[in-house]
């Protein structure tokens, strides 16, 4: 049920509603109105300090890039695109491992993230949940929340009151960067995707939705002090707590700006030329009309790519999936909807580094996203994007514009091609959206363009030729489009950019290979093409006609004041319009245009230099439009050029030389390599009275019922992450003859069982099961003699809790269910561990996921300098020759060129051992961080990124250590494992400081 907005408007302004929740009293405040009036809004657009802007959002999570140093070089990367704004998760788990200790400090601190956005000139969405599902371990909630009884995210008092200490820290270092207090942070999401739910059946605490339950969520953050305004993000566009909605009679649970998402493709990776009939969602402007007509259109995440299970076929693939032809169809659409706010998820997905990830992913988070897991921008959708990002901060005419109604033929002379336009509200300025009817056509379709203008009614192009849509293509279309006071009464050509530069204005349009394109200025001078051919031109009625074919050749035509810089699309992605000064980005910054190649990251005038700052990936020519009057010389990273100057257009010339350096990368096999036995639980005289004994007779979880005499979910005893290993200690009766097992550790997860030093079998894990139910045959048993099994189980994350009512974040890890044939199940009793210490996890630096339960990560051997003078030697590429955990160690030097971003990774490679893929689990440490969890029998990942510098020291010594968990009975080993580099690129990032990496130091209490 919706309330009136005039009725609405009425509740909203009454006195602070007052609500009663798990028996605490608490004030519903209303939105942002009255607690500031810098960032403020209407049904048109955002605007900050008074300006409109199109907020242009990429989402990059910094804990999954723990290298603060490298958070700079994606924030330009982010901003080089056109966009002024970041969206960004926080992940509760990473800083409450231990309830009530909160900790972010060191590569888990915000703060260093916050002054990044502010240098790059770039706002910030903040979205600290405490929900973020965001394919987190949890979703983002701390394992030790699956000992509460109340349901997750609902108004269940022990749930309310677990959020308190999080939602109080996280809120308040917040509220200290918001852009009233000089900071970067625009807007405020509480909670996420609050969109699903059982409800009624089985029922929600407090009902679903629940206004109350988010009214909570909003005083806890505005008690922090939040003042900016409240956006949600409905995962499918609903209405749920937009402006106007009533709930049980209450309005206290909406926000101030209704958003939701939008993933229209879903995940499908593995079929990545596959578009389904109807999945474009041409719905989108009358949702949001009915549902939320008095804010700016927003969608809060939209699909920059896809998550990749394991199992599946690669990130690869899901970048093809969602490649710049999605880019332009689907982003295009949302235009054509109307959005004023949109945000793309993932535009850098990052790593899923020490077991942050849920269990239904691996351990990359490239998301197949405009830049890559490593840092690169080698995907043309990267290039589509800022084509994009571009043409919206220079067309502040289209963030008033009224949406008109999408029709067939009547804009086109073909009825095959559909269109959208917008029509100026405060301005003359109209654009025309167009796309296949069919969204999923492949055949290029040619029409003429039907429009009215200031100038009278065109049917284009006036001198000649058809327009083409090509297949899988969408286009912008402009009338009566001001360039720096020069109109254009239409351009059929797609715009870049334009700036002007004293006297003179630019104007960059571009097309696709071959298409006509055709463009009339509003003037009384002629044309005069000034570079290449092929340009007709036509003055007439007091306007002059551009009509071309497009063509790699660059063209460039003067009309008037109008400089007129005529490209194909390829080339019009080696263009840069990098804005002076560190500020955020206008329609109005000062700027140069520069195409430069691979590219640019920053521009800069020191006393008569202008300094262009960048990445290089080969020689390719510089052109430098609009240079300063000021400047003198030309440097790129510091490297003075000489350069030639147009005399007509003033542009600047040169040639940026690439010299490709010479890496030199240690062999891995040939490294002096160490051995543990990582299992050495299975020894006869292993001593486990240090670990903690399964004594719980009851739990908690509501998710499964225990079966078992005690708890043997390792989340009710503090462990939460990583490798789990339990200890069952019978005395047998000499009758035992099977063990059934039903342990659980996500998808992709594997268990092993031994009997004292016998191996019984294992669970080697397939990527669809995230629990496994086996019976093993045992050896014959002495009777009165003690036996203890060692049950090994990986947990590869905890589950989200997407779905209100179902708890599933609560699915338990570790051992569910067991039985020893003729013997009651409380013959054994058990004791389990995970990491040293639990909750109160030792290694603050790294956080309370990096480490696992197996005897290495216990004793800190994965860390620099590890106690292993008197350890035996063994490698990884020869392995062992049994089952078993084997843990490797070695140390290599590095002395890579300075100056270049080189991206390097580890390489696994696929190792058959008699004809079949050998089961095997691999888990990859650098200097005391895992950044890998490899699984021979399932993948799909073998390269495994490593930031430069801040995790591996590309100038000095590294330590890394593998452990291979052999699961088959002939044993096996790592094949091609190797260090591999990509193309290394000259940069002008500075090197990045080295991540924290405490040495080993001997742990008190380690068993």
């Amino acid at each position: 049920m919706r309330l009136t907005r005039a009725l609405a408007a009425l509740v909203l302004s009454a006195q602070a509603i007052a609500l009663s929740i798990g028996g605490q009293r608490i004030q519903i405040e209303r939105g942002s109105d009255g607690l500031q009036n810098i960032v403020t809004y209407d049904q048109h657009s955002l605007k900050v300090n008074g300006e409109r802007i199109f907020v242009f959002s990429a989402e990059f999570h910094p804990w999954r890039l723990p290298v603060p140093d490298l958070w700079l070089d994606v924030f330009q990367k982010i901003k080089s695109l056109g966009f002024n704004t970041v969206s960004f998760y926080v992940h509760w788990a990473l800083l409450e491992g231990e309830p009530g200790q909160y900790r972010a400090d060191g590569i888990f601190a915000f703060e260093p993230f916050f002054d990044a956005a502010k240098q790059a000139g770039i706002y910030l969405i903040a979205r600290p949940g405490p929900y973020i599902n965001a394919e987190a371990s949890g979703g983002g909630f701390p394992g030790w929340l699956q000992r509460i009884e109340g349901q997750l995210r609902t108004q269940a008092s022990d749930y309310l009151a677990a959020t308190d200490n999080y939602a109080a820290h996280i809120g308040a270092t917040i509220a200290k960067a918001q852009i009233t207090n000089g900071g970067p942070v625009i807007l405020f999401q509480p909670e996420n995707e609050y969109s699903g739910s059982t409800h009624p059946n089985p029922p929600v605490t407090g009902g679903f939705p629940d206004p109350e339950y988010f009214a909570y969520v909003k005083k806890q953050f505005r008690d922090a002090g939040i003042v900016v305004p409240f956006i949600n993000n409905d995962a499918w566009a609903q209405g749920v707590f937009a402006p106007g909605y009533e709930k049980n009679g209450s309005t206290a649970g909406n926000v101030d700006i209704y958003a939701h998402d939008g993933y229209p493709l879903g995940f499908d990776c593995a079929n990545p030329t596959v578009w389904p009939r109807g999945n474009l969602p041409t719905y989108y402007h009358a949702s949001h009309e009915n549902q939320s007509p008095s804010t700016l259109y927003s969608i809060m995440e939209f699909q920059g790519g896809a998550f990749d299970p394991w199992g599946g076929l690669g990130f690869a693939q899901c970048a093809e999936l969602l490649n710049e032809e999605f880019e332009r169809v689907f982003y295009k659409n949302n235009y054509a909807s109307g959005v004023k706010l949109l945000n793309i998820y993932m535009t850098y997905g990052g790593t899923n580094w020490g077991n942050l990830g849920h269990a239904g992913g691996y351990t990359s988070y490239d998301y197949g996203a405009s830049i890559a897991e490593n840092r690169e921008i080698y995907r043309e959708k990267y290039s589509e994007l800022k084509l994009e990002a571009q043409f919206l901060k220079v067309s502040p005419a289209f963030l008033t514009t009224s949406v008109g109604s999408t029709v067939s033929g009547t804009y086109t002379t073909s009825s095959a091609i559909t269109t959208t336009p917008q029509f100026g509200n405060g301005s003359i300025t109209n654009f025309y959206i167009l796309r296949h009817t069919d969204y999923q056509e492949r055949i290029s379709i040619t029409y003429k363009l039907n429009v009215q203008t200031s100038q009278g009614t065109r049917s284009i192009p006036q001198l000649g030729g058809e327009l083409t849509l090509s297949g899988r293509d969408s286009k912008w279309h402009v009338t009566d489009y001001d360039v720096g006071g020069t109109t254009l009464e239409y351009s059929t050509a797609e715009i870049l950019t334009w700036k002007q530069f004293g006297k003179k204005t630019v104007l960059v349009v571009y097309g696709g290979p071959g298409e006509t394109h055709e463009i009339s200025v509003i003037t009384t001078s002629t044309a005069k093409v000034l570079e290449g051919t092929g340009v007709t031109t036509k003055t007439t009625n007091a306007t002059t006609i551009l009509n071309w074919q497009t063509s790699s050749t660059r063209r460039v035509t003067q009309v008037g004041s109008l400089l007129v810089y005529i490209l194909d699309r390829n080339t019009a992605y080696n263009y840069w319009v990098p804005d002076f000064g560190s500020g955020y980005s206008s329609a109005d910054a000062a700027s140069v245009i520069v195409e430069a190649g691979y590219f640019v990251r920053s521009v800069y005038v020191k006393d008569v230099a202008l300094h262009i700052d960048g990445d290089l990936n080969a020689t390719v020519p510089i052109r430098v439009i609009g240079a300063p009057d000021n400047v003198k010389t030309l440097h790129f990273n510091s490297r003075k050029l000489q350069f030639k100057t147009d005399s007509i257009t003033g542009e600047w010339t040169s040639t940026l030389s690439y010299d490709e350096p010479r890496i030199a990368l240690p062999d891995l096999s040939a490294l002096s390599w160490k051995y543990v036995d990582d299992l050495p639980e299975i020894q006869s005289s292993y001593d486990d009275s240090a670990w903690t004994v399964a004594d719980h007779q009851t739990s908690n979880n509501p998710v499964y019922a225990l079966k078992t005499p005690t708890s043997l979910f390792a989340s009710d005893y503090g462990y939460h992450t990583g490798v789990l290993i339990y200890r069952g200690r019978f005395v047998a009766n000499g009758n035992e003859s099977s063990f059934y097992l039903n342990s659980q550790g996500g998808s992709g997860f594997g268990s092993s069982v031994w009997l004292n030093d016998a191996y019984v079998g294992s669970w080697t894990g397939i990527d669809a099961a995230r629990g496994n139910n086996s019976t093993y045959t045992l050896p014959n048993l002495v009777a009165g003699k003690t036996y203890i099994f060692t049950i090994v189980v990986d947990n590869n994350g905890l589950d989200e809790a997407w779905v209100i009512g179902t708890d599933e974040m609560k699915n338990p890890r570790g051992i569910l269910d067991y039985g020893l044939s003729g013997r009651e199940k409380s013959a054994i009793t058990w004791k389990l561990t995970g990491n040293i210490g639990g909750e109160a996890y030792v290694d603050k630096v790294r956080g309370p996921l990096n480490e696992g339960g197996l005897y290495a990560e216990r004793q800190g051997f994965t860390q620099p300098y590890p106690p292993n003078r008197n350890w035996p030697a063994g490698s990884p590429s020869e392995g062992i020759n049994k089952p078993g955990i084997a843990f490797y160690q070695a140390s290599f030097n590095l002395d890579l060129p300075r100056n270049y971003d080189i991206p390097l990774s580890f390489h696994f490679g696929n190792t058959t051992i008699d004809g079949a893929n050998a089961r095997y689990r691999a888990q990859l440490w650098v200097n005391g961080y895992q950044f890998g969890k490899y699984i021979n029998n399932i993948g799909p990942q073998s390269d495994f990124p490593v930031p430069q510098v801040g995790i591996l020291n590309y100038h000095g010594q590294n330590w890394l250590a593998v452990e291979v968990w052999v699961q088959q009975a002939n044993g096996a080993h790592l094949t091609d494992f190797s260090l591999k580099a990509g193309k290394p690129v000259w940069t002008s990032i500075k090197d990045p400081t080295l991540s924290p990496r405490p040495s080993y130091s001997r742990r008190p209490g380690a068993y």
